[in-house]
């Protein structure tokens, strides 16, 4: 999910222009590469302002998701990044269903997800959180963040880019999630007994996105782990603390791509070398920096990747750190 404002955001006068850095931030794709894709393949291109900085329009910002989110998926840019933005659509379309595949099931029906966003669009706010807390019910709490949850949120986040829905919609949506899937998870933890390792879970100062770490949550209470989320943007001074403390196994990071690579793979390098060897770092989420993950982290590429990391912890017969 992303949260940008209209507004210049650190150049320029007019609304609904944006700053390179401002883009790098808001998307996760480098200056560098905003400049080389300018270069090579015509796109983006960018306005100017008096002293000739870079500002992008919405409409580019909004193309720019969606080209992070086709990179994401394992396209390449030369394919990709001079597309026209229906191409791109059908990408995306492809690369969902693909996903929904590789989980093990099949993702809601394209209607089913329009009626969602359309509850959303019209502020109907108590009959969306009814429609999927029932939605957890009828499927069940695994297979509802699998093939409903997790599409939902990325067709929300599409959404947006597309302009179909503005900011505080996106901000509904996730607070609406929070308030269905944590009692779901409370009521899955007085129900499973407690074996698998000690989960802590947050995201680290500058990534404020927390829905992928709730839906991690949800999988690995089922799974028998016993979880504590600590919320979003915790210094990693604090992370260290908490993890003595509760006496965590494993922590785990959510990322959105929202922080520049070069500041994850540092924060991670840190975070590696002040927790102790025995307690396992797994990163995930959307963040492509997170394939150059330094050694010693695991890499949990999609909600399916769980399933192995767990089972890895497992054959250890301890809590240990990665080799």
């Amino acid at each position: 999910m992303h949260s940008v404002g209209v507004s210049v955001t650190n150049a320029g006068s007019e609304v609904g222009l944006h700053g390179i850095a401002a883009v790098e931030r808001a998307t996760g794709i480098s200056k560098d590469t905003l400049r080389i894709w300018e270069r090579r393949y015509g796109f983006p291109t960018p306005q100017r302002d008096a002293v000739g900085e870079r500002l992008y329009p919405d409409t580019q910002l909004r193309r720019l998701h969606l080209l992070k989110r086709l990179l994401d998926a394992g396209f390449r840019p030369g394919r990709i990044v001079a597309a026209a933005p229906e191409e791109l659509e059908k990408l995306l379309a492809e690369a969902r269903a693909h996903q929904a595949k590789r989980l093990g099931g099949e993702a809601v029906a394209a209607p089913e997800m329009a009626a969602y966003i359309s509850l959303l669009r019209s502020h109907e706010v108590e009959l969306l959180r009814q429609r999927l807390a029932q939605a957890i019910i009828r499927m069940g709490l695994a297979a509802c963040v699998k093939e409903l949850i997790a599409p939902l949120t990325t067709e929300v986040g599409e959404a947006w880019m597309r302009g179909e829905l503005q900011v505080f919609e996106e901000h509904i949506f996730s607070e609406s999630l929070q308030q269905v899937l944590r009692p779901a998870i409370h009521g899955v933890e007085r129900a499973t007994p407690a074996g698998g390792p000690r989960v802590l879970l947050t995201t680290l100062p500058g990534e404020q996105h927390g829905l992928g770490l709730l839906m991690v949550e949800a999988l690995l209470t089922l799974e028998g782990c016993r979880c504590l989320s600590l919320g979003v943007q915790t210094p990693p001074g604090d992370i260290v603390q908490a993890a003595a403390v509760q006496r965590a196994d494993i922590v785990a990071l959510s990322f959105t791509g929202q922080l520049p690579a070069t500041a994850v793979l540092e924060e991670l390098r840190r975070l590696r070398e002040l927790l102790p060897e025995g307690v396992e770092l797994w990163v995930g989420g959307s963040a492509t920096a997170l394939r150059r993950s330094p050694a010693g982290i695991r890499h949990v590429s999609d909600l399916a990747a769980l399933a192995p990391g767990l089972a890895h912890w497992a054959a250890r017969g301890q809590p240990t750190g990665l080799a």
